[in-house]
């Protein structure tokens, strides 16, 4: 294990280690009654989590504040803080992999890394000198109001409650806030609204624009978005009744709850069954919702992993923060969901996540100079066993833009698929349709994983790190096995020309690494809904002449028709990757007409649909447009 640093010049290697300091505050003072009235009248509840030298009594000091704004309940964030070192004995019973490719027990091996800290109340932190606060957010946990995510009276409630916090004598005026997912999504909001005395951001698995990235994905809805919904609203009927009834807001909670019993499910059911309605595309009053990016002055850590839901935007993020000199970092891991951090604190590896954030916190809130503003600022795990990368921007600056032609020959490597076809350095010149494969190829899938936030690794290689039997729903293109290595690095457009036999259709695209033994291990993925192809040339990004991110519009004005037998163009956002393929391996695209259940075909688009095929004419060629680097 990389020892703690000295600050010296120079960039820094991802396994080192910073200086934390021994722990000054062995109790922690937990207050669970506190109440903040918002300007409308609703009450917010938290939990209020102070230094203490021994249990029931506080440090009398003033400290830096960390606040985590929350909708599952801040019961569930006190009660991860009580499990959160016998989980971390547990995850070193499991064995980690080699990291080639993310397993199951990698999974498992995250309770390890300090995640279950920074996702409950960082002990590491308080141990150190500062207060961490978790709010239940309007119409959630046991907070008064009603649900409406990231509305802009949500906006407005963070920058309240940082007023309130920064006005309370256990505060020294500094703020940071942080937060895992939505938390993330939140503070990073609240960030971009620069309320006063906010000094840093630690936001983990964020999404850039999660109605495009999560909600609509491609332009269809997923399933999962009112599971999600049905949490939150049974997890706001799990209140905390004594700091309710001590501060007299059990009745406005009561009434309240039974005025918004189901917050949001209406409208994901309306979504899902009504042909064009105007909140199944991105519209105004979805991007009121997503955070201001330039507007964020506070230091921001961005913490992300290629198999997240929000894989799509860890780059954008980054890009879009304008700071410098270390105080933005982007850091994206190969995994999931809920495998942040997965290994860290182990020879090889960044610091501990909960070791981490307290040494971000403690450079941007405390001033010390511990040297982990350079760190990175871009520090990626590159998949397929490529170990940690750091570099000062991302893609990596020797990448080259690249093509491979869609091809009808065979490759030989994919007997399993629905159709086997190639990738070549060379134009088709023959001209040939390819009908994609009309029954579901089942659950088994990287896309399942990723639905299931990586929980269903740990039902084996098909559930991540093998999608063949997903590709037997699929028309596959295969290189030849590669001569050298190759590094991937950024995001890719698969530019098609196709025809479909009805009014719609949908297309479903995962990237592969193909192994020597045939194993086809997804790398990255991409959705398009044929309608909704129109792009956003402003805010596409082409390289040396070639589309390499296509910026879909996804709004209703934007829908473009689609004419039965009428060949069409379009182009497919795929989200960006860093991986190396080596020797003998084959890079492989798999094109589908869905994927459950990561993407729900509603009835009236179904009904739209009859049979696509993709058309491969020398006069249009189809092509995968991809950044590497050749070894």
């Amino acid at each position: 294990m990389a020892s703690p640093l000295t600050p010296t010049a120079g960039p820094l290697p991802a396994d080192v280690r910073f200086d934390i300091g021994p722990e000054q505050y062995p109790a922690v003072h937990i207050d669970t009654t506190v109440t903040i009235t918002m300007s409308d009248g609703v009450v917010l509840c938290a939990d209020v989590n102070r230094p203490a030298y021994r249990r029931g009594e506080p440090a009398a000091d003033a400290f830096p504040v960390v606040v985590n704004f929350t909708p599952y309940n801040r019961m569930g964030n006190r009660s991860g803080a009580r499990v959160a070192k016998p989980a971390r004995w547990v995850g070193r019973l499991v064995k980690p992999s080699d990291r080639r490719r993310f397993r199951g027990r990698d999974l498992l091996h995250t309770l390890a890394s300090g995640a279950i800290d920074v996702f409950s109340t960082n002990r590491t932190l308080v141990s150190r000198g500062y207060v961490n606060v978790v709010v239940d957010v309007r119409g959630t946990g046991s907070s008064t109001g009603a649900w409406d995510f990231f509305s802009e009276r949500e906006h407005l409630d963070y920058a309240e409650v940082l007023d309130w916090i920064r006005e309370q004598p256990w505060c020294d005026g500094h703020l940071a806030v942080t937060g895992i997912s939505y938390g993330a999504i939140a503070a990073l909001i609240a960030a971009g609204r620069r309320p006063e005395g906010l000094d840093a951001v630690f936001a983990i698995v964020a999404g850039e624009d999660p109605v495009r990235e999560l909600g609509l994905t491609g332009g269809v809805p997923t399933p999962g978005i009112a599971g999600w919904m049905g949490l939150v609203d049974i997890a706001k009927f799990l209140p905390s009744p004594r700091g309710m009834i001590r501060n007299r807001v059990l009745g406005p909670y009561l009434r309240d709850r039974l005025r918004d019993p189901v917050s949001g499910l209406r409208l994901a059911a309306d979504i899902a069954t009504t042909d064009g309605h105007p909140e199944g595309f991105l519209n105004d009053r979805w991007a009121a919702r997503l955070p201001d990016f330039e507007g964020i002055t506070a230091a921001t850590w961005i913490h992300g992993a290629w198999h997240d839901v929000y894989n799509r935007s860890n780059f954008r993020m980054f890009d879009r923060v304008g700071l410098s000199g270390g105080a933005k970092q982007v850091l994206v891991d190969d995994g999931y969901h809920i495998s942040i951090g997965s290994g860290f604190g182990e020879a090889g590896n960044p610091p501990a996540l909960d070791e981490l954030q307290c040494a971000w916190f403690d450079k941007w809130l405390k001033g010390i100079d511990n040297g982990i503003d350079r760190y990175g600022p871009v520090t990626v795990r590159r998949q397929g066993g490529g170990g940690w990368i750091t570099r000062p921007s991302f893609p990596d600056p020797a990448a080259a833009v690249r093509r491979l032609y869609l091809t009808a020959e065979p490759s030989g490597s994919a007997e399993h698929a629905g159709t086997d076809g190639s990738l070549r350095d060379t134009p088709y010149g023959g001209a040939e349709s390819l009908p994609l494969p009309t029954v579901p190829a089942g659950m088994a899938s990287s896309n399942t994983a990723l639905m299931t936030m990586g929980a269903l690794t740990l039902l084996g290689r098909h559930y991540g790190s093998d999608d063949r039997r997903a590709e037997a729903g699929a028309v596959t293109f295969t290189t030849a096995p590669l001569s050298r290595d190759l590094v991937l690095s950024g995001p890719m457009n698969l530019h098609l020309r196709v025809e479909t036999g009805g009014t719609e259709a949908f297309w479903s695209v995962t990237v592969t690494d193909v192994e020597p033994d045939g194993a086809s291990a997804a790398l990255t993925r991409g959705a398009l809904l044929s309608s909704l192809r129109a792009t956003d040339e402003s805010g596409s990004t082409y390289l040396d002449g070639e589309l390499v991110f296509a910026l879909h519009t996804l709004r209703q004005d934007s829908v473009l028709p689609v004419v039965a037998g009428e060949p069409f163009d379009l182009d497919i956002e795929i989200n960006p990757t860093e991986a190396v393929l080596r020797a003998g391996h084959r890079l492989r695209v798999a094109i589908a007409p869905g994927s459950s259940p990561r993407h729900l075909l509603t009835p009236s688009m179904k009904r739209k649909i009859n049979g696509q095929s993709i058309v491969l004419d020398p006069e249009h060629p189809s092509y995968l447009t991809y950044l590497a680097v050749q070894g």
